[in-house]
């Protein structure tokens, strides 16, 4: 299982809203990958390998510069479950999920761990807890672009 985490206007500074998510999908044994559209490109080989692909958009300026994206990976990889979580997810449910993606609240890590677990063919019974969720400070590996590879 991979995942990919996408996030559109952090400039480069790993964000807490994908190295959340990406310790906490780790631990659940799941490759991630965490792409700042803002400092590279979206590669279509990262889309290809996903089977979930999440978009962090914390404000307004980071959800419409997912619109495009949202398209690109539809048109990239059909397969690829699509999610939205952060701040302005919930605020923008209606135009996120007539474009296809599962709107998550701001603290995700648990739900996106569900959403690569209900993919697998048999549900993994160890799943994280919220409690697991907020130790999450253990987890992180904030060590040179380690999330942003």
């Amino acid at each position: 299982m991979r995942a990919l985490l996408i996030s559109t206007y952090d400039l480069g500074r790993q964000p807490l809203g994908l190295a959340a998510p990406a310790a906490m999908l780790r631990q659940a044994g799941v490759d991630v990958d965490c792409v700042d559209t803002s400092r590279e490109p979206l590669n279509d080989e990262h889309i290809r390998a996903a089977s979930l692909v999440a978009f962090y958009l914390p404000m307004h300026t980071a959800t419409r510069l997912a619109a495009p994206l949202l398209q690109r990976v539809r048109a990239v990889n059909p397969d690829a479950r699509l999610a939205a979580y952060g701040l302005y997810a919930p605020l923008n449910r209606t135009w996120l999920e007539e474009r296809g993606a599962r709107v998550l609240g701001p603290d995700a890590e648990v739900e996106l761990v569900r959403l690569v677990d209900a993919q697998l063919p048999t549900p993994n019974s160890q799943l994280p807890t919220a409690n697991q969720a907020l130790n999450l400070f253990n987890l992180f590996n904030r060590t040179a672009r380690r999330c942003f590879r």
